[in-house]
């Protein structure tokens, strides 16, 4: 039954909402206007691996789309035509191969000068100036608003674990919090699912949620 448990814990569909912001308050802010066809549009947000970049993208998408505005993903693939007036993101930058930046350095400028509506989010695991592409590329992506994306600390990730089991209706203790820092998977994405498991296999046992319980839990792993 506990494997049960933990194999029917998705993690949540990333969205806007459900991204603790911690530092990252006013990169927050810009990204709800964008998706919505205000203010900046083009930003680059970088970050280390972690930090939640992919959860930004794809929550960006999620509400661009809801919104009633085309949202893509960039693919060096996609024909540059069905790009244009669009909401663009492009994660993971770092990683595209020689064809690929090219193909994006020439949508962005496409973008700039086209139809309106057109925009492009994309993201890297560093700064403009230390970005392992190509030079035309990185002035480009240096050139829109340009944030850092801050990782939650260990105080930061309790907070947002102790918030998430007040709304599923259960306290957790300090004790839980750090037992679940020290011995499981960091990201907050992870740690989040893993509550929720929790808080299911704890219901299921109809016993309280403690380090033992958590014990118990994860040693059926």
């Amino acid at each position: 039954m506990k494997q049960l448990v933990l194999d029917i814990a998705p993690s949540p569909a990333p969205t806007l909402d459900n991204f603790v912001s911690g530092r990252n308050l006013e990169l927050l802010i810009a990204l709800d206007a964008f998706a919505r066809g205000d203010g900046a549009r083009f930003i680059y947000v970088w970050g280390a691996g972690g930090s939640g970049r992919s959860h930004l993208l794809q929550a960006v998408l999620t509400a661009a789309q809801g919104a009633g505005r085309p949202a893509r993903p960039f693919t060096a693939e996609t024909a540059p035509e069905s790009l244009l007036g669009a909401l663009v993101v492009a994660d993971d930058v770092h990683r595209l191969e020689d064809e690929a930046q090219v193909a994006l350095f020439n949508l962005y400028n496409r973008l700039r000068i086209g139809a309106a509506g057109g925009a492009l989010l994309a993201s890297g695991d560093a700064a403009p100036a230390q970005l392992a592409v190509r030079e035309d590329l990185r002035t480009r992506l240096a050139a829109g608003l340009v944030y850092q994306l801050h990782a939650l600390n260990d105080e930061e990730k309790a907070a947002a674990l102790v918030r998430h089991a007040q709304a599923r209706g259960f306290a957790l203790t300090r004790e839980v919090t750090d037992y679940l820092l020290r011995h499981t998977q960091r990201d907050l994405p992870s740690l989040l699912a893993l509550l929720d498991a929790l808080d299911r296999y704890s219901l299921a046992s109809k016993r309280a949620v403690t380090v033992p319980l958590l014990r118990e839990l994860l040693d059926d792993k």
